[in-house]
C-alpha cells in the first residue's frame, strides 16, 4: 500500500467518496443495482492500485476515473435505460394489459439518501436533485456514455473543462463539442414543465398536495384523486411497458385492473429527488400490508403529472431499508385509531 496511508485509513478515506460516486455512476447508468455495483468496482480497483497514485490529481478526480472508466465499460452493450413512455404510446384503458419487459429495460429509482451527498450549499443540493429526477435520467439516456459523462461532470458535478479534458484523456475543444451536443440534445427532448416546479424542501402547496393524495389513495376516493391529477398526467409501472395518460384512463384502471389496491398504506418516500411513497396493498392472506410499489410523483402548477409506481418490490423495499411488512394493529397506531 501508499506508505502514507495505513489500510484503514485508506478504507475510510475511499468510503467518503461512496455517495457522490454512486451519484455519478447511477447518472450515467440509469440502475440502482448497477450502479452500486460500479462503485464498489471502482473502490476496490482503487484500493488495489493506490500505490500507483502518485498524486498528480487529486484522491476524488483519481476515483471519478476509474468510476468513470467502469462505467464506460459497463455501457458498451448499448443499452439505454427507459421509461414506458420513451417506448410505447398511450395505451387507452379499454385496451390496456399489463405486459413485461426485462429488468435492464427501465431506469430505475434511488433513494436520495444513497445519490445525493449533504451539502450546506442550498444551489448545489438544488441542482444535484435536479439531476436525478426522473425526466432528467430519462433525458441523459438518449446520449452517447461519453457525452453523457461531459455533461454530468460539466453541468451537475461543475468540472472545468480542462479537468474533464484530463479526465478522458482528450482536449478542451472536444469536451466542449460533446458539451454542445449533448446540451442540444437536451434540449430537444425538455418536457415542458414535467416536474421543474418542485420545491426544494417543498413549500406548503405541495405538503397540502401530497396530503390530499394520501387521503385520496388510501380513502381510494377517486373524485378527490382526480382533482389532484393535471388534464396530461401520466401514470407508468415497471416492470409493465403499459402507461396511461390523463385522470379518466388512471382512475379508470384504479378501479379495474388495479382495484386490489383499495385500503392501501401509503409511507413517505425521498426518491429520485421527488417526493415518494412506498405503497402496501392489504394482505388477505397473512393480514395486515404487505409492498406493493415505490411510488415517485411528478409535481407542477398545484397538480400531479406523473404517477410512477415500480413494482419490483423485492429488489426495491430493501434498497429503501422499508420493512416487508405492516401489521394491521401497528397500522392502526400510526393512524391513530
Amino acid at each position: 500500500m501508499g506508505n502514507t496511508a495505513t489500510t484503514t485509513d485508506l478504507d475510510v478515506e475511499l468510503e467518503r467518496h461512496r455517495v457522490e460516486l454512486t451519484g455519478y455512476c447511477y447518472r450515467m447508468l440509469g440502475s440502482s443495482f448497477e450502479a452500486e455495483d460500479a462503485v464498489q468496482d471502482t473502490l476496490v480497483r482503487a484500493w488495489r492500485s493506490h500505490d500507483k497514485f502518485e498524486g498528480r490529481s487529486s484522491l476524488r478526480s483519481w476515483l471519478y476515473r476509474i468510476a468513470t472508466n467502469v462505467c464506460l465499460d459497463m455501457l458498451t452493450a448499448g443499452n439505454k435505460r427507459a421509461r414506458p413512455m420513451d417506448l410505447t404510446e398511450a395505451t387507452p384503458l379499454a385496451q390496456a394489459a399489463l405486459s413485461p419487459r426485462p429488468d435492464h429495460t427501465w431506469l430505475e429509482p434511488m433513494p436520495d439518501a444513497r445519490v445525493l451527498p449533504t451539502t450546506a450549499d442550498p444551489a448545489e443540493a438544488a441542482v444535484a436533485k435536479e439531476s436525478v429526477r426522473l425526466a432528467f435520467m430519462a433525458a441523459l439516456q438518449q446520449l452517447p456514455p461519453k457525452q453523457r459523462a461531459v455533461l454530468i461532470l460539466r453541468e451537475v458535478l461543475a468540472w472545468k473543462a480542462s479537468e474533464v479534458a484530463e479526465l478522458l484523456n482528450t482536449s478542451v475543444a472536444s469536451v466542449n463539442s460533446a458539451l454542445q451536443r449533448a446540451r442540444a440534445t437536451l434540449a430537444e427532448r425538455s418536457e415542458a414543465g414535467a416536474d421543474a416546479a418542485v420545491s426544494d424542501p417543498l413549500d406548503e402547496e405541495q405538503r397540502k398536495l401530497l396530503e390530499r393524495y394520501v387521503a385520496a389513495f388510501e380513502g381510494y376516493d377517486m373524485t378527490a384523486l382526480t382533482a389532484l391529477l393535471h388534464e396530461d398526467a401520466v401514470m407508468t409501472m415497471p416492470p409493465f411497458d403499459l402507461w396511461l395518460l390523463g385522470p379518466s384512463d388512471i382512475t379508470g384502471f384504479m378501479t379495474t385492473l388495479g382495484a386490489g389496491c383499495a385500503g392501501s398504506r401509503l409511507r413517505p418516500v425521498e426518491v429520485n429527488g421527488l417526493p415518494g411513497f412506498a405503497h402496501y396493498k392489504p394482505d388477505p392472506e397473512k393480514g395486515g400490508f404487505s409492498p406493493w410499489a415505490i411510488q415517485v410523483l411528478e409535481i407542477s402548477e398545484g397538480r400531479i403529472t406523473g404517477f410512477h409506481c415500480f413494482l419490483d418490490v423485492q429488489r426495491w423495499f430493501p434498497l429503501f431499508g422499508l420493512p416487508d411488512h405492516i401489521e394491521a394493529e401497528a397500522d392502526q397506531v400510526e393512524q391513530g385509531v
